[in-house]
C-alpha cells in the first residue's frame, strides 16, 4: 500500500536530512526525513505564504494546520515571540521533526500536537504522554487569533473539507486564517467553497501558481 505525507505512521524507511528555511527575517535549518511533506525543501506553496502575509497577532493563540516538519509554526514562532503558537498534523513523524525543530532553535512557544483526522487529540504510541500533552493556554479548541496552512489538498475534497470545517470553526471572533492553494489544484474552487460555507474568503495573494486565501468568521458565530 502506498505511504502518503498524510498518513499517521508513514511506513518509509527514514532517511534523515535537512533543509533550510530562508526568508527576508528568518534562516532556519530544518530536520526532515522521508514520509513527510516536501523533505528535500521547503515548499513553493510554504515559501508563498509565508511572504504574502502579514505579521501574525503579537499575542494570543496561532494555529498551524497540518505543521509537517513545522516550518509555518516556527516562523510564526519567530514573528510572534509572546503568542502561543501550536502546529497540529496526523503525521508522528512529522510532529517528532517539527518538535526537535523547534527546541533546536531555542522556539519555546511553538508547541506540537499529533492529531486525529476529525480534530481531536490523538494518543501517540510510545510516547511520554505526560511530556507531549499540550501546556496550560493551548487548547486544540482554540479559539485562534490566526491559523496559517499549506492544506493538505491530496487527501481528496471529502477529507479536505471535513478538515477546514472543523478547524477554521476555531478561530476567535477578530482571527484570520489564511490558506495556501495552487491554482491547477483547485483554489478557485475552494475559494468558491469557503464562501458557501458562510466563511467569507478573500484572495489575498497570487503568485507562482498559487492563490492565498484569506478567510474570517462570520459576525453571527
Amino acid at each position: 500500500m502506498a505511504q502518503h505525507y498524510f498518513d499517521s505512521d508513514p511506513g518509509a524507511a527514514s532517511r534523515p536530512s535537512t533543509t533550510d528555511l530562508v526568508l527576508p527575517d528568518l534562516h532556519l535549518r530544518l530536520y526532515t526525513d522521508r514520509g513527510v511533506f516536501s523533505p528535500e525543501k521547503i515548499d513553493l506553496g510554504t515559501r508563498v505564504l509565508l511572504e504574502s502575509v502579514p505579521d501574525p497577532p503579537s499575542t494570543g493563540r496561532l494555529l498551524d494546520l497540518g505543521c509537517g516538519y513545522g516550518p509555518i509554526a516556527l516562523t510564526m514562532a519567530s514573528r510572534a515571540p509572546k503568542a502561543r503558537v501550536l502546529g497540529v498534523d496526523v503525521n508522528t513523524r512529522a510532529v517528532d521533526l517539527a518538535r526537535s525543530n523547534a527546541a533546536e532553535h531555542g522556539l519555546g512557544n511553538a508547541h506540537f500536537a499529533v492529531v486525529s483526522t476529525e480534530g481531536g487529540l490523538a494518543v501517540e504510541q510510545g510516547k511520554n504522554l505526560k511530556e507531549h500533552s499540550l501546556p496550560d493556554g493551548i487548547d486544540l479548541q482554540g479559539p485562534f487569533d490566526a491559523i496559517w496552512s499549506n492544506p493538505p489538498i491530496r487527501v481528496g475534497k471529502s477529507v479536505l473539507h471535513a478538515m477546514l470545517r472543523t478547524w477554521l470553526h476555531r478561530l476567535s471572533p477578530e482571527g484570520t486564517a489564511h490558506l495556501v492553494v495552487q491554482k491547477h489544484l483547485g483554489a478557485d474552487s475552494l475559494h468558491a467553497w469557503l464562501d458557501k460555507q458562510d466563511l467569507p474568503t478573500e484572495r489575498m495573494a497570487s503568485r507562482a501558481g498559487f492563490r492565498v486565501l484569506s478567510v474570517r468568521r462570520p459576525d453571527r458565530w
